[in-house]
């Protein structure tokens, strides 16, 4: 049986007196991708923060690797091996790419079984993301939108995360860069690596993702794998068509 490396049960978040998530389950597998979709404003990006500890006010139960993180620090979450991308890139744009990279990193990792888990250098980085590779000295401030999430990717990857949140991957950068980002995701699959990405573009998701969740009005309105999902006309309709 495929562990579960994250669980959230009952999640609920707000920002000041709004709520916006109303008692969300998601959970998970290891070597797993899941898509959680929905429109501009269902809570996407609220339910990654959420489950990263971003927000001030959130209830219910997140567990990570057997550890709750209900009520912990975005830092406690990283050092344990979860890693966030967020949808607005926040490099350091007077550090060199080599120098962001540095930034993130982390110490080895093993699963509980003993075997290791996968481990990045700025080398392996470089094949993964050929673009960055031509540019190791060149600070992030001059670097293209589509460049700046590359590199936003490579650092979280540079903490040796088990499973990584990632925040709109697909959104406002070019489409050779979509292509680069679809190609990454499968190959951090193949490397064991677990990603939760919050995503509007139903054709990445299809050619990533194993499993969806739904989101609208903070609510999860759908829950399968991926195949269901582009089957069922009714559903995305009714929560994902503009």
């Amino acid at each position: 049986m495929t562990p579960t490396l994250l669980e959230a049960k009952s999640l609920c978040a707000w920002y000041g007196a709004a709520q916006i998530l109303y008692d969300v389950d998601l959970h998970v597998n290891r070597g797993e991708v899941v898509a959680l979709m929905g429109r501009n404003g269902a809570g996407k990006s609220t339910t990654l923060k959420a489950l990263m500890g971003l927000l001030d006010k959130r209830r219910g139960a997140i567990r990570f690797l057997g550890h709750d993180l209900s009520r912990a620090e975005p830092h406690e979450a990283a050092r344990l091996g979860l890693g966030f991308v967020p949808e607005d890139r926040r490099v350091f744009t007077d550090l060199t790419v080599l120098e962001n990279l540095e930034v993130g990193r982390q110490p080895a990792r093993h699963w509980a079984d003993g075997t290791p888990a996968p481990l990045w250098t700025p080398e392996r980085l470089f094949a993964l993301f050929p673009n960055l590779g031509e540019m190791p000295d060149r600070p992030g401030g001059r670097m293209s939108g589509g460049e700046q999430q590359m590199l936003t990717v490579a650092r979280t990857l540079m903490g040796n995360p088990y499973l990584v949140l990632l925040d709109e991957p697909s959104e406002g950068v070019a489409p050779v860069i979509v292509e680069q980002m679809a190609h990454m995701i499968l190959e951090l699959k193949t490397q064991g690596v677990s990603i939760l990405l919050s995503e509007q573009n139903m054709h990445f998701a299809e050619l990533v993702g194993d499993r969806a969740y739904v989101l609208e009005k903070g609510q999860i309105r759908f829950e399968g794998t991926m195949a269901d999902l582009a089957a069922d006309e009714d559903v995305r309709r009714a929560y994902l068509s503009v």
